[in-house]
């Protein structure tokens, strides 16, 4: 074996001292800043002379109102479950998962969170160890023997069976994350702008502006947008928007992302999704929502002075919900196709058959075919 000198013990023992404390510190450092960005579901009113709001939206304003007024029996959006979907006060742990990739992500990250748990005390025992068992003290004599072919095979071997076994499952939630969606995915397109998003649905001819809510207290960042905590539905403070992205829960979703200034990153935690945002790319993922609930994410990539100020907001409800959102921000169903399609016996009903007086008499002259007007438009 080999001797260690006490002026080498010495020095392994600062140095193993120095490296606990820096951990110990990073975890003291990491733990107030992670309670601090998990804001609490529940906010008072604000406090501070907000602006006033306009007596009547324009018809011009009507698109980028969002979802209809509850006083007019529009829609009412979902009131979040604190804790579900958003960050935990002094929360540690990534968030609980609701698709189906984060269920499958989760445990493996546990796994791997153990693993790297298990070699950092061994590795620390066996250091604490040799330090002490072959220090000079011990060993006035030091051992000759230069090379241990067993041991060498072993700590060769050990760990790359440890990676081999790390590769398997992680090469599978790879594949997973980036699955093609189906042909009958509903597919959304999220724009990131500086400082917002802008969230398009080709197929049903909707388009939604997401901007941060004014938070009370603080400099407003969007004027002219309400402040947080003034309706009953709003969630935590510097995640809630005036306009979320609605989706139908359990079915697959094509996102597609891209930038139109800088590049952004389109993240939602409790979802485990995240796709840049890129100028001139546009990048694909599925998405598919298990329960219905509000998901709160941020733009993940440094993207200006607002980074911080950039939320995304999904709220997931069931599909016959959905279609009215669609209705209501003068949107239709997809005709051929689509996770959608079982609604349009409700847009076929808009065009009744001809009645038997409507139709010509035999012999008579043909008479032009009038084109029924659409009830809605795209």
């Amino acid at each position: 074996m080999f001797t260690i000198t006490p002026h080498q013990s010495f020095s392994w023992a600062v140095r193993f001292l120095i490296v606990s404390l820096f951990a110990l510190a990073m975890i003291v450092a990491v733990k107030p800043v992670m309670a601090q960005d998990a804001a609490p579901a529940a906010k008072a009113q604000p406090t501070v002379s907000a602006p006033a709001a306009p007596a009547a939206a324009t018809p011009a304003a009507a698109k980028d109102a969002g979802p209809g007024n509850p006083d007019e029996g529009g829609w009412v959006p979902m009131t979040p479950t604190p804790g579900k979907g958003m960050p935990k006060p002094a929360g540690i742990d990534v968030q609980q998962q609701y698709s189906p990739v984060g269920r499958m992500a989760y445990p493996f990250h546990v796994a791997m969170m153990w693993i790297m748990g298990i070699i950092c005390v061994f590795v620390a025992a066996l250091l604490l160890w040799v330090m002490i068992r072959y220090r000079a003290g011990r060993n006035p004599v030091p051992s000759k023997t230069t090379h241990n072919t067993m041991l060498e095979v072993v700590w060769t071997l050990l760990p790359v069976l440890i990676l081999v076994g790390i590769a398997i499952p992680s090469i599978k939630l790879l594949a997973k994350q980036y699955e093609s969606p189906p042909k009958d995915a509903i597919t959304i397109k999220a724009t990131g702008y500086q400082w917002y998003w802008d969230y398009t649905y080709p197929d049903n001819g909707v388009e939604v502006v997401s901007k941060m809510l004014n938070v009370p207290g603080e400099p407003e960042i969007n004027a002219g947008t309400r402040y947080d905590g003034t309706k009953p539905w709003d969630g935590p403070n510097h995640l809630e928007v005036d306009n979320r992205l609605v989706v139908p829960v359990g079915v697959p979703l094509r996102i597609q992302t891209t930038g139109a200034d800088v590049i952004h990153s389109f993240a939602v935690p409790s979802l485990w999704f995240k796709l840049d945002a890129i100028p001139g790319r546009l990048n694909e993922r599925m998405l598919q929502i298990d329960e219905p609930g509000v998901y709160y994410g941020q733009c993940s990539e440094l993207c200006g002075a607002k980074h911080g100020f950039m939320p995304i907001a999904i709220e997931a409800v069931p599909m016959d919900k959905w279609r009215q959102w669609v209705a209501l921000q003068g949107g239709h169903m997809k005709k051929t196709g689509g996770s959608d399609a079982s609604a349009q016996p409700a847009d076929a009903a808009a065009a009744p058959e001809a009645t038997p007086s409507d139709k010509p008499a035999e012999g008579a002259a043909p008479v032009a075919p009038v084109t029924p007007t659409p009830a809605t438009t795209a």
